[in-house]
């Protein structure tokens, strides 16, 4: 769930290129799955659950518009994890975006619904997508935008290798760092930045 009790701060972050990717298995009875057509409605249902969108409806507005165009690369970098039932818990997607003439390989999306954090998903997920980036999109540095609300995968992308962007962004997201610190601070306090 996104933590909207504090401040709203841009958060940049990059993976540099070659560092390892310690792979998380999931626990028993959870699965990694690609997109398959209709997986939209999932997805939405997801981002919604967690607090990024409104409505489900909103959330399916947002997909179609700007993933459904590359139907073709959803099938091989949008993932779910699915719980025992077959049903999507959790996403991520590994994407791009464009920085004036270069294409950024970047994670777009991680969430995982509320009733299934803390089982160790979202780990699994961001570990799922740097491997599917590098293979994708070779061996190269890897950003993210996230916000402070955030701040719990802020927590599994550190682990992940990423580190903050102090100056600079990609793909023309704003880069609130200065700001940020002080707020990641209250609520994670091993940051020593």
């Amino acid at each position: 769930m996104l933590d909207k009790t504090l401040p709203y701060c841009n958060v940049i972050m990059k993976r540099r290129a070659g560092l390892p990717i310690t792979m998380h298995g999931l626990p028993s009875g959870f699965s990694i799955a690609g997109f398959v057509p209709g997986d939209e409605v999932q997805w939405a249902s997801v981002e919604t659950a967690v607090g990024e969108f409104m409505t489900d409806g909103a959330a399916l507005t947002y997909f179609q518009a700007t993933y459904l165009p590359y139907r073709d690369e959803l099938t091989r970098r949008c993932v779910f994890v699915r719980g025992p039932d077959g049903g999507a818990v959790g996403t991520i997607t590994s994407w791009w975006n464009t920085t004036e003439e270069r294409r950024d390989p970047s994670i777009h999306w991680l969430a995982v619904r509320p009733d299934s954090q803390g089982l160790g998903l979202a780990k699994a997920l961001v570990s799922e997508c740097l491997q599917r980036l590098v293979w994708l999109e070779g061996q190269r540095d890897i950003f993210l935008h996230t916000q402070t609300w955030s701040h719990r995968a802020i927590a599994i992308y550190l682990k992940a290798g990423f580190e903050f962007a102090r100056q600079g962004s990609f793909g023309g997201y704003p880069n609130d760092y200065l700001q940020a610190m002080p707020v990641l601070k209250t609520v994670l306090p091993s940051l020593v930045h």
